[in-house]
């Protein structure tokens, strides 16, 4: 039995068009796993821990090799539940839309969570950075109100999916898929259902080889 890891980043649930494509890949993906278990993580309903006071201390007592104070580890439990929770998954989905070109605030503060020295990255004179989260597969749902393509001239403002990707490549990822919801705002009502009809059809393709 495997665990897949769902993060929805859109307050709008229903209504988003990325959670849409997401529900419809998980309900294939349970037709086609039944005995997977599948844990969703609403970041928008969660208390995720702010890197301030004793948090961001044991985090700078951890990089420089130092013993957390007790004020500290307790701070830091929270940190580390978060980041088991991850790292314990066997394969995750993301449902990501675009906020001014880039991620929800939301979503940035969980990376910030997950993205730590000796969890999720390591660093070595001989090699570099590496990834510690390895050998999972990841698909990624990004939904946007314009197109940016290549060569349509904007895809430079497009740091959502640049960002996530990054972000997750940093942390061991190689096997990325990608579904992209675009435009549901450019080019009116009718061209923003054909998408989306277009994007559930793909994310249920995908999720039966997932």
């Amino acid at each position: 039995m495997s665990k897949l890891l769902y993060i929805q980043s859109s307050p709008r649930e229903n209504r988003s068009y990325s959670t849409k494509v997401a529900n419809a890949f998980i309900e294939k993906y349970q037709q086609n796993n039944s005995n997977d278990k599948i844990v969703t993580l609403n970041i928008f309903e969660e208390s995720l821990p702010e890197f301030s006071g004793f948090t961001i201390d044991a985090k700078y007592a951890i990089m420089h090799g130092q013993e957390h104070t007790q004020e500290q580890k307790q701070a830091w439990q929270k940190v580390e539940i978060i980041i088991e929770q991850f790292k314990s998954s066997d394969k995750y989905l993301f449902s990501i839309p675009m906020w001014n070109f880039s991620i929800p605030y939301k979503l940035k503060q969980y990376f910030d969570i997950l993205v730590q020295p000796g969890y999720t990255f390591k660093y070595t004179q001989e090699k570099g950075y590496e990834g510690l989260v390895l050998n999972k597969p990841v698909t990624v749902i990004y939904s946007r109100g314009g197109k940016y393509e290549p060569g349509s001239g904007a895809e430079a403002f497009d740091l959502q999916k640049k960002y996530t990707e990054l972000i997750l490549a940093f942390m061991g990822f190689t096997n990325i898929n990608s579904i992209l919801v675009e435009p549901t705002l450019q080019g009116g009502p009718d061209t923003s259902k054909e998408i989306l009809e277009q994007a559930i059809e793909n994310a249920r393709k995908l999720a039966d080889s997932f």
